[in-house]
């Protein structure tokens, strides 16, 4: 894990209320997969006191394709990320990771559907990549994983729909849906997916009301399915256990698992929902 200072090189909006910051870290970025998330600060306050966790968005590269900073994306929901958004370009944040574990393993299959809600749409463009084979990530080689990667989004406005531009750009089939129809199909992103049956694996990233249909739809037709928990963290290190979700154990009962150490992401056959 790298802990520094790290600069911001860049500081834009890409959606109502959200924002993407790019950090200058090169070794975070050559160790950092998809699926681990940083933990970000404001150097020189304790208002607030803690960091937050942020899903690595994407890696930039160089004109020799060296990975040398890290792209996050973020809502304005609170205190911490209010003051995010006053961040200029040429400032600095305090910054800590890789944390977490990388998303699990999704075998070669011709399909993979991500689907995410509200920001959860995240942690997804860097995996696209890497099953794609377009990018390597932490000092691996590009190395196609999947024939077809597609995004299903939901949002609640067409005006938060962000990084669209990008899924696309990265060779990802989109589909959107929003709350009041004013983007894609007007419904849950659940029921978008249910509509186009099933397929491959699953892999799930937003509120756990989301999360948990998404896990019934795996199990109505039997496909892999994991999520990546979007679980508050305060120290993201395991120490706190401030983060656990409950996982069922080999004896029919359940147990807590550290969010920040043992997923992000799960299975999500052996989370509890209920």
């Amino acid at each position: 894990m790298y802990h520094r200072t790290a600069r911001v090189a860049e500081h834009v909006r890409l959606a109502d209320r959200t924002y993407r910051v790019r950090l200058d870290c090169p070794d975070l970025a050559a160790a950092i997969r998809p699926g681990q998330f940083v933990m970000l600060r404001l150097p020189n306050t304790s208002d607030p006191l803690l960091g937050r966790p942020f899903a690595l968005y994407d890696t930039v590269l160089d004109a020799a394709g060296r990975p040398v900073g890290v792209d996050v994306v973020y809502l304005v929901v609170g205190k911490m990320t209010g003051r995010l958004a006053d961040v200029t370009s040429g400032t600095s944040l305090e910054v800590w990771g890789p944390l977490g574990k990388p998303f699990l393993d999704v075998g070669a299959p011709d399909h993979v559907r991500l689907v995410a809600g509200g920001i959860g749409q995240t942690p997804f463009l860097a995996f696209a990549r890497e099953l794609l084979g377009t990018r390597g990530f932490g000092g691996d080689a590009p190395r196609k994983r999947a024939a077809k990667v597609t995004l299903y989004y939901g949002v609640r406005t067409a005006a938060l729909a962000a990084g669209v531009e990008d899924f696309r750009a990265a060779g990802v089939d989109v589909h959107l849906a929003s709350d009041d129809g004013s983007v894609g199909f007007r419904g849950y992103v659940t029921q978008l997916l249910e509509s186009h049956g099933t397929g491959g694996p699953l892999v799930g990233c937003g509120p756990e009301p989301m999360l948990h249909s998404l896990a019934r739809l795996a199990t109505a037709w039997d496909v892999p399915c994991q999520v990546s928990l979007e679980t508050p963290m305060a120290c993201g290190v395991g120490a706190c256990f401030s983060c656990v979700a409950r996982v069922k154990t080999a004896d029919g009962g359940w147990d807590y698992k550290r969010v920040c150490v043992d997923g992000p992401a799960f299975d999500a056959a052996g989370l509890v929902w209920d």
